[in-house]
C-alpha cells in the first residue's frame, strides 16, 4: 500500500509539472486523485480550451470546458485549465484529450492514455502439504492473491528458482475471479509435483505475484509468499543384502610374489552407484571413495585382511566379506606358501579336491580289476593240471598191468 501511495503522489506531481505534447501513457492508483495538464492553455481566464474524454463511463466522447458544469464527482476543469479526477477508478481508464488556444492564437493539443492499478495484499499459500511422497503426484498447496488490478500473474519457485510447468513432474491449475462490484481480481494457483525418488529430501517452495503493469514502471515488482519447506518420503526399501556386494580379486586364486600387483574390485547392484570405502585389518584406509583398490608392487606391508563398505543414502552402509592377502616366497609354486583369499582360493581347493577324488577312485578300480584278472587266470590253470595228473595215472596203471601178468606166468 505504501508503494501505491508513493506512485499516486508521483503521478500527481508529474501531472502538475506538465505533459509532453502528443500521446502520453499515465498510470494512477485506484482511489487517488489525478490531475491532467492542458498544454498551452492560459493560466487565467479568459481561456479557450476544451477537454474530451472517452472512458468506461462514456458511450461516446464527453466534452468538458471551463465554462461548463463539472461532471458530477467524476471530473472537473480547474481554473488553470487542468482536468481533475478526484478519485480515479477502473471505469476512468481511457483516453483524455485537451485542445487549447494560446493568447497568440496558437492551437496546442494534449493527449493522455490513462490506466489504473491496485496492488493486492501479500499472497499466501493455503492448504499446504505436510510432506511429499517420492515417485507420485503430490499437491504442494494453493497460492492465493486477492484485490489486485489488473489481474497480474502467479508463479511458483523451487529452492529460489522458477518452477516451470511441464505437464509431467510439475503441473499448475490456475483460476481467476473478478469481484462483481469492485472489479478487483482474485488469483489462485494450485501446484502439483512428482518428486524424484533420488531427489532433494527437503525442497523449499514459494509463490510470487507479478503485477500486470508495464515493465518500465518501478511498481512492477513481485510480491512473495513465505516459503514452505517440505520433506520427501521415499518408498520403503530393505537394506541391500550382503550377498549383493561382491568383492572380486585379480588375479583369481593366484599367489602373489613380492613386487606383484593385486586388484580388488567392489561391486554393488544399487542405483545410483554408492560410495565405496576400503578397510584393512578393521581400520578404514585414508583413500578417496573408489570401487577399485589397486595394490602395485605388493610388499610385506600390504599383507592383511581387506573388505569394502558401500554407502548409499537410502540403504545405509553395507560391508562386503573379507579377503586375506599374503605373499609367496620367490621360487615356490602354487598357492601353498602365499595366497589371496576369496572365491579364487575356494574354487582352486574344490578343483584339487575333485581331481584327488577322481585319482583315488581310478586307482581303486585298477586294483579291483587286476585282482579279478588274476583270480580268473588261476581258475583257468587248475583244470589243465588235473588232466595232466589223470594222464600220468593212466600211463602208470598201463605199465603195472604187463608186469603183473609176467609174474603170474613164471610162477611154479
Amino acid at each position: 500500500m505504501e508503494a501505491g501511495t508513493t506512485a499516486g503522489a508521483w503521478v500527481l506531481v508529474l501531472s502538475l509539472w506538465g505533459t509532453v505534447v502528443g500521446g502520453q501513457n499515465l498510470t494512477a492508483q485506484i482511489g487517488k486523485p489525478l490531475v491532467l495538464n492542458c498544454k498551452g492553455a492560459p493560466r487565467k481566464p479568459p481561456q479557450q480550451l476544451e477537454w474530451k474524454l472517452n472512458t468506461g463511463r462514456t458511450e461516446a466522447w464527453k466534452v468538458l470546458s471551463p465554462q461548463g458544469d463539472p461532471w458530477d464527482s467524476v471530473a472537473r476543469v480547474l481554473p488553470n485549465g487542468s482536468l481533475l479526477l478526484p478519485a480515479i477508478g477502473i471505469q476512468d481508464e481511457g483516453t483524455f484529450r485537451c485542445r487549447a488556444r494560446s493568447r497568440k492564437g496558437k492551437e496546442i493539443k494534449s493527449n493522455y492514455q490513462v490506466r489504473v492499478y491496485q496492488i493486492p495484499g501479500k499472497p499466501e499459500i493455503v492448504d499446504p502439504a505436510s510432506e511429499l511422497k517420492a515417485g507420485v503426484p503430490n499437491k504442494v498447496g494453493t497460492c492465493v492473491s486477492e484485490g489486485g488490478y489488473p489481474a497480474g500473474t502467479l508463479s511458483w519457485h523451487l529452492d529460489g528458482k522458477p518452477l516451470i510447468p511441464d505437464g509431467k513432474g510439475v503441473s499448475v491449475k490456475e483460476e481467476t475471479r473478478r469481484h462483481p462490484e469492485t472489479g478487483l481480481f482474485t488469483l489462485q494457483s494450485e501446484l502439483m509435483v512428482t518428486p524424484a525418488r533420488e531427489g532433494a529430501p527437503h525442497p523449499t517452495f514459494s509463490c510470487s505475484f507479478i503485477p500486470g503493469l508495464p515493465r518500465r514502471r518501478a511498481l512492477h515488482r513481485a510480491l512473495h509468499t513465505a516459503p514452505i519447506r517440505l520433506s520427501v518420503r521415499g518408498e520403503h526399501r530393505d537394506p541391500v543384502p550382503l550377498e549383493e556386494i561382491q568383492l572380486v580379486v585379480e588375479p583369481e586364486g593366484a599367489a602373489v610374489a613380492p613386487g606383484g600387483t593385486v586388484t580388488l574390485t567392489c561391486k554393488a547392484s544399487t542405483q545410483p552407484p554408492p560410495q565405496i570405502h576400503w578397510i584393512k585389518d578393521g581400520t578404514p584406509l585414508p583413500l578417496p571413495p573408489s570401487p577399485v583398490l589397486l595394490l602395485p608392487e605388493v610388499g610385506p606391508q600390504d599383507q592383511g585382511t581387506y573388505s569394502c563398505v558401500a554407502t548409499h543414502p537410502s540403504h545405509g552402509p553395507q560391508e562386503s566379506r573379507a579377503v586375506s592377502i599374503s605373499i609367496i616366497e620367490t621360487g615356490e609354486e602354487g598357492p601353498t606358501a602365499g595366497s589371496v583369499g576369496g572365491p579364487g582360493l575356494g574354487t582352486l581347493a574344490l578343483a584339487l579336491g575333485i581331481l584327488g577324488g577322481l585319482g583315488a577312485a581310478a586307482l581303486l578300480i585298477g586294483v579291483i580289476v587286476w585282482q579279478r584278472w588274476r583270480r580268473q587266470g588261476k581258475e583257468r590253470k587248475a583244470p589243465e593240471n588235473r588232466e595232466e595228473e589223470e594222464d600220468e595215472r593212466a600211463e602208470l596203471n598201463q605199465s603195472e598191468e604187463p608186469e603183473a601178468a609176467q609174474s603170474s606166468a613164471g610162477g611154479p
